[in-house]
């Protein structure tokens, strides 16, 4: 968006967001090949001319949703952290771990995500907002790990998840138990030798 098309008003701000969690909302369900402006407006509500009145191009539009699907990954996060503190979270640190990683729902619905993230690799200006966004989530991980007393990197704990849940779906097994029970042995394979 140029910064005077839309004047840079509260009601401007708020279609930019509405426009950016339509965009988000569209991506996550059925994958960012069908991200276009006329879908974005559809599911927003609005005319197709506020797409491209608000954003410069679909790039824009594809990386404000990005922006928007990292907030939605780190709030789960921080939500999970925040039961942890609360002590309302189960006491089983690598399952807990496992769900502030994946969203919530079903097998289904993680494997959608997986999907959907991968795709994004087909879309730079996605791919560099998730990225760009990363730091975030690593930052909400790192303190988890820290409060859950597990001794692992947030990006390495991370990978594991991710691998877990690519075995699991390729191989038809449960996601989210797969996931803490890889996680489990690589942590219990990185102590220290007594």
């Amino acid at each position: 968006m140029a910064a005077g098309r839309a004047g840079g008003t509260a009601k401007g701000e708020r279609r930019r967001a509405e426009l950016a969690r339509a965009a988000a909302d569209l991506i996550r369900e059925e994958g960012p090949a069908a991200l276009s402006h006329r879908a974005v407006a559809t599911r927003a509500g609005l005319s197709l001319s506020a797409t491209t009145y608000y954003y410069a191009g679909l790039d824009e539009l594809a990386a404000a949703a990005g922006s928007a699907l990292v907030d939605d990954w780190v709030a789960h996060a921080e939500a999970v952290l925040s039961r942890v503190r609360a002590g309302s979270a189960p006491g089983d640190p690598a399952a807990v771990l496992v769900e502030a990683v994946l969203p919530p729902g079903d097998d289904a619905t993680v494997r959608a995500h997986y999907e959907q993230l991968l795709a994004a690799g087909r879309v730079p200006a996605l791919a560099a907002a998730l990225g760009g966004g990363r730091a975030r989530l690593d930052a909400v991980l790192t303190t988890l790990l820290a409060e859950l007393r597990l001794p692992a990197p947030a990006a390495v704990a991370l990978g594991v998840v991710d691998g877990a849940v690519v075995a699991a779906v390729s191989e038809g097994r449960p996601v989210r138990a797969t996931a803490r029970d890889l996680l489990l042995a690589v942590l219990a394979a990185a102590q220290p030798l007594r």
